[in-house]
């Protein structure tokens, strides 16, 4: 018997199956999805089985035996290796790279060599080696020069060899627990509280940890009576990390459903009953209650025996949704993103892998959970470009999903207030159905929302940030005690700083781009490389000291907001979330506290849900506008109709204000009046005629090094390759220097491809994909290949 294996080699030039043989006695025992350890030339390395075969195309006689398994029961299940091999043939990868996508990090192997005494060696050679690293093996990249010449000469003679070994990342926790040996007659009497101890050990099913022990108020020195005695015994039990071990969740019903969300849970389940893979756009403007139908849609699916998958765009996002899915589902959710660490989001895995966990919450790479029997997949917030992931491997979690909605015959449900074009004009044409809530749930309104002109604002003499009328808001909530949701898409403390005297501006070395001020660490720093420096006070050019700041980022306009209410205000971005759980402290303090202010980037934009907001302020409306990217309009839309939404969702009625310098502007004119088919309409006519997505598809080519002149040579030659491989239909643009010219020391330029159709364009892409991967090892020159891109930055 043979296995196909896929080795732990991020290399192209081994981007392929390898054949082992499985030895005699590991068949049976090694199946499809395994971890094995592989002989690959002169080392031993992590390898994972694709398939089984009866025979070989090799000689079979050179082909080498696995060594060993890693795993009781594979990592991998037949469906995510169908995945693996999908994706990295669509984004033109490596199939180790998605592989090791797809697993926890928890799993990757950690790779380490060692000397050790040989099976047969002599006492010399034990001595010389312990008296180096006091023991019988000493990892070799710890020694220094001088001990590895002292143990040359019994690695010639053999005395000593060189081995790999290799570790899983993470390992299960395990701790120290005891549990009653229940001993016949035992009499405790004197002992009152070592008899409360042995009480309550003996009534436990399991193993008791220690330290829970502890923490309810038994000492040790009372475990290692009962131990001393006989009446129980100490084990290493595995603990379990749960991020929510410390959480209670009060149970929560269904709703009742309204008749428009009645018709889109039956719609759905209809699809559920008939084992149809079928795509619904569920297009519910901000609080018509999507969240109460996916809920059920679950319910439906844990009640017929299967399992079920939730994607929300962005951590910010997930306290809230796991509050209300654990409410509704208690153990039965388990959640993943990348605000946990890697032991939680492991052991998070393993609820999945075996079957302890029937609900999946989390962000784009939770779509990868190890269910079997999906029964509903759930894209929230559809439209949002943190659902394709920005490096290697390129994927988007949409394109995932619906793979997955196909491979196990049930519905995916997209759910949006703003959908993208994309998504829209498929439902246009058929391709998806779409389902329409047009009534905020219960007799909740949208709220009242009015654009403010702040080019008029400066002219009567106001030059804050903060208008006139945002300022008469805010003041009315805080005496009402209500709360203000403001965004500003733009953290640190000021934009850049600038010498009045010679206009000269700080800029990163190893970017295109100015510095951003930081003050409350008094630095300069680069939102792209994170380079950071220290402030000076005078001009680095001219050496005047009329340095000044320009711009106005989160940090600032927290100050300026304390300043000019005098009250607590909450700030949300990078910058104060960089902690883990800092996203829900903040917003729990928001909640509980009842502050007046919260105060945040776009992550602060969506899906939030408090009660007491009743204002809702967007500081600079053209933020994005003003990117250079055909979607700067509908990303507009999009963020400025989802904070919008943050206003007036439960009793009390909500107000919105848009300041703006652009205030005729039709993203910001149509937001305010909530008319997404008239921005659908605009925007695609514009789409049309310059020839961008839905109309075509895209490919980006990226290219960079630290040499312009290699980017030149590079992005000409994949010019001229792609004017030899595609038809005239297709549209090349470029090539041309990216809007970021240069970061981290590297020039990037970049060729955009616009196509329809083209049948041999994956073989292209995988040639020259090939071609730079060796262009990388040997001149310094990357190329990224970005099928489907969301950004052009």
């Amino acid at each position: 018997m043979f296995a196909s294996v896929i080795v732990d080699i991020p290399s192209k030039s081994v981007n392929q199956v390898f054949d082992y043989r499985i030895p005699s006695g590991m068949e049976g025992l090694i199946r499809i999805g395994h971890r094995v350890l592989v002989p690959f030339g002169p080392r031993t390395i992590q390898g994972y089985v694709m398939s089984l075969n009866e025979t070989t195309d090799f000689d079979p006689t050179r082909i080498k035996e696995i060594a060993r398994t890693l795993d009781i029961e594979p990592v991998l299940t037949e469906e995510m290796i169908t995945i693996a091999m999908y994706l990295a043939d669509y984004y033109v990868d490596q199939y180790i790279s998605v592989i090791e996508t797809i697993l926890p990090a928890a799993l990757k192997a950690n790779y380490k060599k060692v000397l050790r005494l040989a099976d047969s060696h002599t006492a010399e050679a034990e001595q010389v080696l312990s008296s180096i690293s006091g023991g019988a093996e000493a990892e070799t990249k710890r020694l220094e020069p001088d001990a590895l010449e002292a143990l040359s000469p019994y690695l010639k003679s053999g005395d000593i060899q060189e081995e790999t070994v290799i570790t899983q990342h993470t390992k299960r926790k395990m701790a120290l627990a005891v549990y009653s040996l229940k001993q016949a007659d035992v009499d405790l009497s004197r002992a009152k509280k070592q008899q409360e101890l042995y009480d309550v050990i003996s009534a436990a099913s399991d193993p008791i940890f220690v330290r829970d022990l502890v923490n309810d108020g038994f000492s040790n020195a009372l475990i290692n009576a009962l131990h001393k005695k006989g009446l129980i015994a100490k084990v290493e039990a595995e603990m379990e990390r749960d991020p929510y071990s410390d959480r209670v969740f009060t149970s929560d019903s269904p709703k009742v459903l309204n008749s428009e969300q009645q018709h889109a849970y039956g719609r759905i389940t209809s699809a559920m009953d008939e084992h149809e893979a079928k795509t619904f756009l569920l297009h519910g403007i901000t609080g018509s209650g999507k969240t109460e139908v996916y809920l059920q849609v679950i319910q439906k699916a844990l009640d017929e025996g299967k399992t079920a998958i939730m994607l929300v765009p962005e951590i910010a996002l997930t306290p809230q949704m796991v509050n209300r899915f654990k409410r509704r589902f208690g153990d039965d959710v388990a959640v993943l993103h990348s605000g946990l660490s890697h032991g939680e989001k492991y052991d998070e895995w393993r609820k999945i892998k075996e079957g302890r966990a029937r609900v999946s919450v989390g962000a784009r790479s939770s779509i990868f959970a190890p269910f079997e029997n999906v029964g509903a997949i759930i894209v929230d917030e559809e439209h949002e470009t943190t659902y394709k992931q920005s490096d290697r491997p390129m994927y988007h979690a949409t394109e995932v999903a619906k793979f997955r909605s196909r491979y196990h015959n049930c519905p995916l449900i997209l759910g949006t207030a703003t959908p993208s074009l994309e998504t829209f004009a498929r439902s246009e044409r058929g391709v998806y159905e779409r389902l329409e809530l047009t009534m905020r749930a219960g007799t909740k309104v949208l709220p009242e929302i009015s654009i403010v002109d702040m080019s008029e604002e400066h002219r009567m003499g106001n030059t804050s940030i903060i208008s006139g009328t945002l300022e008469a808001g805010i003041r009315e909530r805080i005496e009402k005690g209500e709360q203000t949701v403001l965004l500003l898409n733009r953290r640190g403390y000021s934009n850049f700083q600038i010498c009045q005297s010679c206009g000269y501006v700080p800029m990163c070395p190893n970017c295109d781009i100015s510095l951003t001020y930081h003050k409350a660490n008094q630095s300069l720093m680069c939102h792209y490389c994170g380079y950071e420096s220290a402030v000076h006070r005078t001009c680095d050019n001219c050496q005047s000291d009329e340095v000044t700041f320009r711009g106005t980022g989160t940090e600032k306009v927290e100050e300026i907001l304390r300043d000019m209410f005098d009250t607590e205000v909450v700030r949300m971005d990078n910058d104060t979330t960089r902690r883990k759980g800092m996203h829900e402290k903040l917003l729990d303090h928001f909640e509980q506290e009842e502050i007046p202010i919260l105060l945040g980037t776009q992550m602060i934009a969506k899906g939030l849900d408090y009660p007491k907001v009743t204002l809702v302020g967007v500081l600079n409306a053209d933020t994005m506008l003003n990117l250079p990217d055909f979607r700067a309009n509908e990303k507009t839309y999009q963020l400025l109709t989802q904070v919008s939404g943050r206003a007036g969702r439960h009793e009390l009625s909500g107000e919105v204000i848009f300041q703006t310098y652009n205030p005729t502007h039709y993203a910001i004119q149509l937001a305010k009046e909530n008319d997404y088919r008239s921005f659908y309409d605009k925007e695609m006519a514009f789409r049309r005629l310059a020839r961008y997505s839905p109309y075509y598809f895209h490919v980006l080519f990226t290219v960079s090094s630290e040499d312009i002149r290699k980017c030149l040579k590079a992005t000409t030659h994949i010019h001229d390759t792609l004017v030899q491989e595609v038809s005239d239909q297709s549209i090349i643009v470029g090539p041309s220097p990216s809007p970021l010219e240069r970061i981290n020391r590297q020039y990037r330029f970049q060729i955009m491809l616009k196509y329809k159709r083209e049948p041999e364009l994956l073989k292209m892409l995988n040639t020259l994909d090939e071609h730079y991967h060796e262009a990388y090892r040997t001149e310094g020159i990357s190329l990224r290949i970005d099928v489907d891109p969301l950004v052009i930055m």
